[in-house]
Parts: structure tokens; C-alpha cells; sequence
């Protein structure tokens, strides 16, 4: 089901959205894996996991999982619920477990969408986990996604690739959030004038 949901969701982007990836050269071909991406619209996630071959696991907000039909496309999806009313340590452990097994986790670091487009402070659990599992993280920058209607483009970065496991301090998770995004603000600007 997932394959065919995939599938569908990619003829979708490609005939009404014409959409685009630029950089897809930069993810790694294995290996565990974190994608921090900017969120402006509920297409993001999808557009995201349609963008690379890898199967990306995204940490979801658990609401979504008790919507019908939409909890059973984000479950199929891979996805997995995240408590955002505090630190949920099951996200955690399936989060480390996934990358431990050489998967791809999908993350938005702003934690929710962003109403103006600007990008929010990112939370610090991306860098965490990262940092945690010694995976890099991969900046991903989405454009035109909000709507029904026009081009969508994903301009993939390059890995970041951080140290410190159980040593990283808050001040190590903060440049590290920072550093992945910057990399999708230069992303989006480069959009702006190319």
C-alpha cells in the first residue's frame, strides 16, 4: 500500500504541481539519516517522502494518528507519533532505533507550520538525535507548497555532519540547529535569486 500510495502521490506532484528536486545527489545512498525541513503546509511531509527513494519515517504529531483516513495514510506512511506537549521519550527511542537500523528519519525542526513562511527557532531535537545517533542531517528546503496550485520545488542540501554524542551540550545542539537552519534559509534564498 505504501508503494502504490507513493506512487500516486508522485504523478500528483509531477501533473498538477510540476514539481522539481534540485540536489537529490546529496543523500546518501545508505546509512542512518536525519532530513530537517522547513513546514509551511500539510503537503510538506508528503512532498518530502516522494522526493527520495529512501523511505522517510517522520515524526508526526500524534493527533493526526486518531483522524480517520489521514491516520491510516500518515501510518502506512511510516510515520510515527510524537507528543509535542512534552519530551516524549518514545519518539526518542523509536527515532534512535530507526537510525540505528541505517534508516531515514524525517524531522521539522520548527516543531509546527509556519503561517508567514518565515522560518520559526528550531526545537533541538533534530540536532539531538542526530548528535545522539552520530547521523548526519540533511537540510531540505521546500518551496510552493502551500496551496493548491503552482510549481513545487525541493532544493536538497548538503549532510551536516556533527560530533558529541552523549557529551553534546545545549550549547552544541543550539549551533547545530542554527547550522541546519541557515543551510535551508540559503537554500530558499538561492531560489529567490537564480
Amino acid at each position: 500500500m505504501y508503494r502504490l500510495l507513493k506512487f500516486l502521490a508522485r504523478v500528483i506532484l509531477l501533473v498538477f504541481r510540476r514539481w522539481e528536486i534540485l540536489g537529490k545527489e546529496n543523500l546518501p545512498g545508505s546509512g542512518g539519516l536525519i532530513i530537517v525541513s522547513n513546514h509551511v503546509s500539510y503537503w510538506d511531509p508528503v512532498v518530502a517522502i516522494c522526493a527520495f527513494d529512501r523511505k522517510v519515517h517522520f515524526m508526526a504529531k500524534s493527533e493526526l494518528f486518531d483522524i480517520p483516513l489521514v491516520g491510516y495514510a500518515v501510518r502506512v506512511s511510516g510515520a510515527f507519533p510524537v507528543r509535542r506537549d512534552k519530551s516524549d521519550r518514545k519518539a526518542i527511542r523509536t527515532a534512535l532505533a530507526l537510525l540505528k537500523q541505517g534508516q531515514v528519519v524525517g524531522v521539522f525542526p520548527e516543531g509546527t507550520r509556519s503561517h508567514s513562511g518565515d522560518l520559526l527557532k528550531p526545537h533541538l531535537g533534530a540536532a539531538m538525535l542526530a548528535i545522539k545517533a552520530g547521523v548526519p542531517m540533511l537540510p531540505v528546503a521546500l518551496s510552493g507548497t502551500r496551496g493548491l496550485f503552482g510549481k513545487i520545488t525541493v532544493y536538497v542540501g548538503e549532510p551536516i555532519h556533527r560530533s558529541g554524542g552523549e557529551k553534546a551540550t545545549k550549547a552544541d545542539l543550539e549551533q547545530a540547529s542554527d547550522q541546519a537552519m541557515d543551510q535551508i534559509m540559503t537554500l530558499l534564498e538561492n531560489r529567490k535569486v537564480s
